[in-house]
């Protein structure tokens, strides 16, 4: 098991990037950016459920041919507001006012998400389809109509927030959702200090748990994107199986790619940093 940050990655997260706080609604979204050339070409890249920008940290500098890499906390998580509800389009919304922030509505716009990141990448390439140039889809099933609902798992929080007394604690408790053990602790521990925040009542994660059992999901939602796809599956990804991928196969066939890594679980990030840095650059490449 991996312990110390390899020196490349150890480069990324130093890389210089700005933070904002932008007002949204009646609170407010976190992101960062990373200016990495002048050109017309700019990357979103979005997180999964109960994470945060800081899970990109060891990747996006490292993602060649784009001018700017913008990483948003989606509402809910990280340092952006909770809210009283949350659905796909309150999600949509926060980044299109990101987008305005920027000002790169009419630049060559690039999603790149993991899980839920994937879900809203797809979203937002379908509901607003003359802003996005392609998007990449990590392990984030698109499950047929007639799927049974009753073999999904859980990918977020099975219990409410609970309060710790000490840091150490809390951070020891840091667990991936599904669970899945990794080789790369020091991708976890990189990201686990970004979790949490200290609260009048103690320790906590960042996220607000009222989003895994009020969020409105995507069950009966047709995506109708048309931009070109690349799909890429964790191999011992639990949320994936057979029915999924031939479904998506069979939908998606003529504008979507598909891509396994063999030895990734469900965060891939974490899992295969290497590999997946790889097929996103050879991607862009393609598009850009």
């Amino acid at each position: 098991m991996k312990n110390s940050i390899p020196k490349k990655f150890k480069k990324s997260i130093e890389y210089e990037s700005k933070i904002k706080k932008i007002n949204f609604l009646d609170g407010h979204i976190s992101y960062k950016s990373f200016n990495l050339a002048n050109n017309e070409d700019i990357a979103i890249l979005i997180h999964g459920t109960g994470a945060h920008k800081h899970w990109w940290d060891p990747l996006a500098p490292q993602i060649s041919d784009i001018g700017t890499i913008i990483v948003p906390d989606l509402p809910g998580m990280g340092d952006s507001s909770h809210f009283k509800k949350y659905d796909f389009d309150l999600f949509m919304q926060s980044l299109l006012t990101v987008m305005g922030e920027e000002k790169i509505e009419n630049k060559n716009i690039y999603l790149i998400g993991h899980s839920l990141g994937g879900h809203l990448a797809a979203y937002l390439a379908s509901e607003r389809p003359e802003l996005i140039k392609g998007i990449i889809i990590i392990d984030s099933p698109i499950r047929p109509p007639d799927y049974d609902y009753s073999k999904h798992i859980n990918s977020g929080p099975l219990r409410p927030i609970k309060f710790y007394d000490s840091r150490k604690e809390i951070l020891s408790r840091f667990r991936l959702m599904p669970p899945q053990e990794t080789n790369n602790q020091w991708y976890l521990d990189y990201i686990a200090k970004y979790s949490i925040i200290m609260s009048k009542d103690g320790w906590r994660w960042k996220f607000d748990d009222r989003m895994f059992t009020s969020m409105t999901r995507l069950d009966d939602y047709g995506f109708k994107f048309s931009c070109p796809a690349l799909f890429i599956a964790g191999g011992k990804s639990l949320l994936l199986n057979d029915e999924i991928m031939n479904y998506m196969q069979d939908k998606f066939s003529s504008i979507m790619q598909f891509a396994t890594i063999n030895n990734a679980a469900h965060h891939v990030l974490i899992d295969e940093p290497d590999i997946l840095l790889d097929l996103i650059n050879k991607k862009l490449s393609d598009w850009t």
